[in-house]
C-alpha cells in the first residue's frame, strides 16, 4: 500500500497538484507549458467535458473527431514535469481506493507542444520540428533509476566528453517510436537540449557572469552518429526520461521561435505556435 504522504489526495479524492480524478484524464494527453495555451488547443475540440485547474496546472478533457484527449499545462521546467508525469501515471496506474498498483498497467500517449530556440543555422524560425532524443542539463534524473538504451548511453558519453567542464552529469531520453511514426514522418528531427532555466542555463547573460559562457557555441558543434543538438528548451528531456521509466509514449513537438546563433526572435510567435497546435491535432 502506498502511504498517504507518498500519494497525496485532495478531500474530494483528486490527485494533489493536478486536481484531477482518474476519470477526468484521457489516455492521449497534450502537454503545453503556458496555462493560456490550454484553451488555444481545446478550442478545436468538438466537446469539452472537463475543465479543472490548480496553480499553473490547467486541464481540459474533451473529444476531437471522436477521440478523447486531455490537454494539460505543465508550467515551465522539469521540476513541474516531475509533478505532472508522476501524477498522470498515478491517475491511470494506481487504484485510489486501495492505494495499490493496478495489475494491468496503462501506457499513455503524451505529446508536448512547446516553444524552443534553434542552435543550428539551417533551422529557421517558424520551423516545426520534433525531438528524437533529448539531453537533460538539469538535475531531475539524478533522483531516479532509469534503464538506458545502448544509443542513449552513446549519446550520454559523447555529451560528457564534449562538455568536459560540466560539474554535473547530463541524462538522455528518447522519443516514442510509435509517436514518431504517427506524428513526425514529415517533420525535421533532432536532439533537444533541456536546460533548468531561461537565462544563465541557456547561455544568456543580461547582467550576469556565466560559468559556461560558450554553452551555445559548444552545443552547436556537438555531433554523435550523424546527429547534432538542434534546439534548446526547458521540459523535453524530463518528459522523455520519465515516460521511458514509466512505460509511457512521449513526443515533443517544438515551435522554433528564436535563433540563438543570430540572436533573433520571431515577430509572429503566436502564429508559429498555432501552426504547431493545428499540425498535432490533424495527426491525433
Amino acid at each position: 500500500m502506498i502511504a498517504d504522504s507518498e500519494l497525496i489526495l485532495n478531500p474530494d479524492g483528486s490527485i494533489y497538484h493536478l486536481n484531477l480524478l482518474p476519470e477526468d484524464l484521457a489516455s492521449t494527453i497534450i502537454f503545453v507549458g503556458d496555462p493560456d495555451r490550454v484553451g488555444e488547443v481545446s478550442k478545436y475540440f468538438d466537446h469539452i467535458e472537463v475543465r479543472k485547474g490548480k496553480r499553473e496546472f490547467i486541464t481540459h478533457t474533451g473529444t476531437i473527431n471522436g477521440k478523447r484527449v486531455s490537454v494539460i499545462s505543465t508550467g515551465i521546467g522539469t521540476d513541474n514535469i516531475d509533478i505532472v508525469c508522476n501524477e498522470i501515471d498515478a491517475l491511470v496506474n494506481i487504484d485510489f481506493e486501495t492505494r495499490m498498483l493496478k495489475t494491468d498497467l496503462t501506457s499513455l500517449d503524451i505529446i508536448r507542444i512547446g516553444t524552443s530556440g534553434s542552435i543550428q543555422g539551417d533551422i529557421t524560425m517558424g520551423t516545426i520540428m520534433v525531438s528524437e532524443y533529448a539531453i537533460g542539463f538539469d538535475a531531475l534524473m539524478q533522483y531516479y533509476v532509469k534503464e538506458y538504451s545502448a544509443e542513449e548511453e552513446v549519446i550520454q558519453e559523447a555529451i560528457q566528453q564534449h562538455f568536459n567542464t560540466l560539474s554535473f552529469k547530463p541524462y538522455v531520453g528518447r522519443a516514442s517510436q510509435k509517436l514518431l511514426q504517427q506524428f513526425a514522418t514529415d517533420l525535421p528531427k533532432g536532439i533537444t537540449m533541456t536546460a533548468p532555466g531561461f537565462y544563465g542555463p541557456q547561455g544568456r547573460s543580461v547582467r550576469s557572469v556565466n560559468v559556461y559562457p560558450d554553452l551555445i557555441q559548444r552545443a552547436n558543434s556537438f555531433r554523435v552518429n550523424g546527429r547534432s543538438i538542434t534546439n534548446l528548451e526547458m521540459e523535453t528531456a524530463g518528459i522523455y526520461a520519465l515516460a521511458n521509466m514509466f512505460g509511457h509514449h512521449a513526443l515533443s513537438v517544438n515551435a522554433i521561435l528564436a535563433s540563438r546563433l543570430s540572436d533573433t526572435f520571431s515577430s509572429n510567435p503566436k502564429e508559429i505556435v498555432e501552426n504547431a497546435i493545428r499540425y498535432v491535432l490533424t495527426k491525433i
